[in-house]
């Protein structure tokens, strides 16, 4: 097979919409969710040679994962500088050459960020299930949250696991950043020193925020996603006769309303 047929192959099976392709797309997000679930699952457990194990295993799907997604690219520069490209780097890294301590777990959850940018599969799922249109903004808000708290629960595990008493594993660390986040404090845990404090500021912002992100998805009416033929605006009140944006007149079939 040549470098064309392969790279033709490959852009086939992860932007392809036939039927193979679909499948294929759907098991590397049924993947993804699987490695997400054991990286979180792992982080509290005392380390393995099963776990170590499954940590070389995992790291090998997604090197050849990530190989195959440069080969297929046809634009390697541009997918080298982007967020989600360098977390697939951090996972791999600490699948095949575990970092020291527990936190390196948590770094690996920044792979999440992949399925947040996969714009191939998010429009798969959006034509495939009618939950997932009308609650993607909720959806969106959910995972952003998550990562956020897991992501801060390492960067406080990683600061204060030699120095802070307190922070004696991964329980504490997340304890701290969830009473943090929600602005609790009871004050059990505390992060001595300058940048112990700004580590709880940040957690503190950042999080109300996302957390306002979240209550603001659920609220807000139900919107469907429809395109207007002149100003291109995709979202809309269920019951829109109008753009909002233009003026322009809309015809939203009624599957939107289901």
């Amino acid at each position: 097979m040549t470098l064309v047929s392969l790279r033709q192959s490959i852009r086939h099976l992860y932007e392809g919409e036939t039927p193979a392709g679909i499948r294929f797309r759907y098991a590397l997000l049924a993947f993804d969710i699987v490695t997400i679930l054991f990286i979180i699952a792992t982080s509290f457990l005392p380390r393995s040679a099963a776990i170590e194990a499954l940590d070389v295993l995992f790291g090998i799907v997604i090197l050849i994962d990530f190989t195959a997604r440069l080969i297929g690219s046809e634009h390697r520069v541009r997918d080298l500088t982007r967020l989600s490209t360098w977390a697939d780097v951090v996972a791999i890294v600490s699948f095949l050459a575990p970092l020291a301590g527990e936190a390196g777990g948590f770094l690996r959850i920044l792979r999440t960020l992949r399925l947040l940018r996969d714009y191939q599969m998010l429009a798969r799922l959006r034509v495939d299930f009618t939950f997932f249109r009308q609650n993607e903004e909720v959806i969106f808000a959910v995972t952003n949250l998550a990562v956020f708290i897991f992501i801060m629960t390492a960067v406080v595990y990683e600061t204060q696991k030699f120095r802070n008493p307190q922070i004696a594993n991964y329980a504490d660390a997340l304890y701290f950043t969830v009473t943090a986040l929600t602005t609790t404090g009871f004050g059990d845990i505390t992060l001595p020193g300058t940048l112990g404090r700004m580590i709880t500021v940040v957690i503190m912002i950042l999080g109300i925020t996302l957390f306002f992100n979240l209550a603001r998805a659920l609220i807000n009416p139900h919107k469907v996603r429809f395109s207007c033929p002149d100003c291109g605006l995709q979202r809309h009140d269920a019951d829109a006769v109008h753009c909002k944006a233009c003026g322009k007149l809309l015809n939203i079939p009624d599957e939107g309303l289901t």
